[in-house]
């Protein structure tokens, strides 16, 4: 794989642990969202560490669109009808406060930030689109619904909301990350209390924050049944016209679009890991379709952990660990997420309260048809009769034959061809 954003820029560097460390707080992970935890963390004068078991950035970070938005499909009407109008307010002014705080960041930290609507489209289904709108507006956001937007796709709907972001999501965290408490090379193998356990030592806590994608300690908290795991595929491509938005097709098998300089990014062809899908191919065929000359620079893929109800869990890790928080199941809408999870995240360890909490809790109920989909998923992945099994629970591995891999259809984790560890929850290598 390709990625863009690791392209003519230098990553910084930390140090590995080297002995037992002592410290208030332990946050485990390397991504954005861990990085403006521990943002959080130092400009409140808390002692804490940040542990990333390779090199900070080199995640799921690496692989975003980094479109900063409280546009998140037609949430906002499902959310309405199942949590009520102050939940789902509280749910859209957190995401529209992310973007204000990437914003008002971006003067100190030079990111390539650039204000743009987002605008989400359907081909077939203006109605559903029209709701949403005032679904939003109900909320207090003046989304605009339209039928005519800047692309060569005819569309039956739209939605605008204007005001919303894109940015270079490294050069972003590496600059942030410059100043924190930060060693990387430290895989954390497991946690006993609030002690954090490597292979170069002990680092003890009061408190510990787990945001490392999917959460690794599977004795609490149920995550292996609140979350799966979905692949997207992007390809980045020259000679194209410049794009004055950000863009997302809303149906099952839609893309989402975005440029960055002389680039326009056009992502698709999901589908849940360890199954088929689309892939690069569904990406190439759109763009000949609609952007017909342009000429591919870049490709790569990425993974997104999805909830049950289509909203985050950010808070405590599960009642029997009351010092423990974490927070996942971002979905599609990662960066945004980063911020507000780790500005929750950050005032539950130091014990002070946040407006949004409530909203993101982790206790919430679990009964959703998507609870039952991923049962039945790894209920049948379980009897299919192969040695090849996953290392986190067991299940039974798919090869993907686009990457290379063997993927996990239960819970999302991947390895080379060899056995070696690519994504979690997983926490060790196979044996092939």
């Amino acid at each position: 794989m390709d990625f863009l954003w690791t392209k003519d820029i230098e990553p910084v560097s930390f140090p590995a642990i080297n002995s037992d460390l002592k410290t208030d707080i332990i946050v485990i992970g390397g991504g954005m969202a861990r990085i403006l935890c521990a943002l959080e963390l130092q400009k409140s004068g808390a002692d804490y560490v940040l542990l990333e078991a390779e090199k900070i950035g080199h995640g799921i970070t690496k692989g975003t669109t980094a479109v900063l938005t409280a546009q998140h499909d037609t949430l906002y009407q499902d959310m309405i009808k199942k949590f009520g109008i102050e939940k789902s307010r509280l749910y859209l002014e957190a995401n529209l406060e992310a973007v204000k705080k990437f914003r008002s960041l971006s003067k100190e930290i030079s990111c390539d930030f650039e204000e743009k609507p987002s605008v989400m489209y359907s081909t077939d289904n203006r109605s559903l689109m029209e709701r949403e709108a005032e679904a939003v507006q109900s909320l207090g956001f003046n989304a605009q619904f339209t039928t005519d937007i800047n692309l060569p796709v005819k569309i039956a709907g739209a939605v605008v909301y204007p005001g919303m972001a894109q940015f270079h999501p490294l050069k972003f965290l590496y600059s942030a990350a410059k100043s924190l408490n930060i060693y990387e090379n430290t895989f954390v193998r497991k946690i006993e209390g609030t002690d954090a356990i490597t292979d170069r030592g002990r680092i003890r806590g009061k408190k510990i924050i787990i945001a490392t994608h999917f959460p690794f300690v599977n004795s609490h908290g149920l995550y292996f049944m609140k979350l799966y795991q979905k692949r997207s595929y992007v390809i980045a491509y020259e000679n194209t016209k410049p794009l004055d938005m950000t863009v997302e097709d809303i149906s099952e098998n839609g893309f989402y679009i975005r440029n960055y300089k002389n680039f326009l990014l056009i992502g698709g062809g999901d589908h849940r890991t360890g199954k088929q899908g689309g892939g690069y191919k569904a990406v190439s065929d759109f763009a000949k379709k609609y952007f017909p000359g342009s000429k591919e620079k870049y490709r790569w893929s990425n993974q997104d952990c999805v909830s049950l109800d289509g909203i985050p869990y950010i808070g405590h890790y599960s009642p029997s660990l009351p010092d423990v928080y974490t927070a996942c199941g971002f979905n599609l809408w990662g960066m945004t997420t980063s911020m507000y999870s780790a500005e929750i995240l950050a005032d539950l360890a130091m014990g002070n309260e946040n407006r949004y909490a409530k909203v993101f809790s982790t206790n919430r109920s679990m009964i959703t048809t998507q609870l039952f989909s991923n049962l039945g998923n790894t209920f049948i992945d379980f009897c299919i009769p192969t040695t090849k099994r996953c290392s986190h629970l067991g299940c039974a591995l798919k090869w993907n034959p686009l990457e290379h891999s063997w993927d996990c259809p239960c819970h999302g984790s991947r390895f080379t061809e060899r056995g070696q560890l690519i994504d979690n929850p997983a926490m060790k290598d196979i044996d092939i």
